[in-house]
């Protein structure tokens, strides 16, 4: 047998083991939403939404069987932050050592911690506009979500900093686009949800629609589907300012998440605004902010 042939069968032979590798996967990513979610277990609040998309609250998930189909998937899970402001070295070091506590314990978890400080470098002379925390946070999350976050991690959350990991955090919250509920409006009227209301802004939803109230201290998902949403965002921050308007962060993400359903929203209990005393539905606060504690 020649060289050439025997070269040919090595990589025949070599297909086919990425063949096999790659059913084996596609089979392993097959987990069924009744696999693991038990909603029935909290009747007491919402549990799915009109979508179908499953609302983890505490109960209502089995970590176990989550567990077994991800440790089979051999995850890597990033953590993006940006510190910022006054306080934070104080709030990142908070952060951080909760994280390391309580976020995705037993798996591969890279951090993403950016800082502003290239802002006061004399050489760089942004446009105004983007000075603004959030914009320059999610401008520069995408840009390394192109260069490399993308071929390094399965899912990816960016959180602000100004929270505290009290518990658990853990895969129950995987999925490919991931909402949180806003701690204080999810226990209030829908009619009140303060979306921007101004037809002219890209942020816009119209009275008398929308679904949820969603919070912007976290957003979840692939790293794909979390660079779709930046790509929008800052399209929809370009287009407010042609038009001399100013809307907020979380008002783009509502939108956002409006026209792109989540396929998983996280209760209030993942993010906790400690500046409330939390109801009978709150039974396990994983992660807690205060929202009187500015950066």
């Amino acid at each position: 047998m020649n060289s050439k042939r025997m070269l040919l069968l090595v990589l025949f032979a070599f297909s086919l083991m990425l063949v096999e590798r790659y059913f084996r996967n596609h089979q392993v990513e097959e987990l069924r939403l009744s696999d693991w979610f038990h909603p029935r277990k909290r009747p007491d609040v919402i549990t799915k939404t009109d979508w179908l998309a499953p609302i983890v609250w505490e109960g209502t998930f089995d970590r176990q069987v989550l567990e077994k189909h991800y440790r089979r998937r051999n995850i890597t899970v990033g953590l993006a932050v940006f510190a910022t402001g006054r306080f934070a070295e104080e709030y990142l070091r908070l952060f951080l050592h909760s994280a390391n506590k309580h976020f995705m314990t037993g798996y591969r978890v890279i951090f993403y911690i950016m800082v502003d400080a290239f802002l006061q470098l004399p050489d760089i002379q942004p446009k105004r506009w983007w000075l603004e925390g959030s914009l320059v946070y999610m401008k520069s999350l995408g840009e390394h979500i192109t260069s490399h976050i993308q071929d390094e991690v399965d899912f990816l959350f960016s959180m602000a900093v100004n929270q505290v990991f009290q518990n658990e955090f853990g895969v129950e919250t995987l999925g490919p686009l991931v909402a949180q509920l806003h701690a204080w409006w999810y226990f209030r009227n829908t009619k009140n949800f303060p979306y921007e209301r101004r037809p002219t802004s890209a942020a816009s939803i119209p009275f008398g629609q929308g679904d949820f109230y969603y919070g912007s201290l976290m957003v979840g998902g692939t790293p794909r589907n979390i660079l779709d949403f930046i790509e929008e965002y800052l399209n929809g921050v370009i287009h407010d300012i042609k038009n001399g308007l100013n809307s907020t962060y979380e008002k783009h993400l509502n939108k956002y998440f409006y026209l792109n359903k989540p396929t998983k929203l996280l209760s209030p209990e993942y993010s906790w605004d400690l500046a409330f005393s939390p109801p009978p539905q709150i039974q396990y606060v994983k992660v807690a902010h205060d929202s009187h504690r500015k950066l």
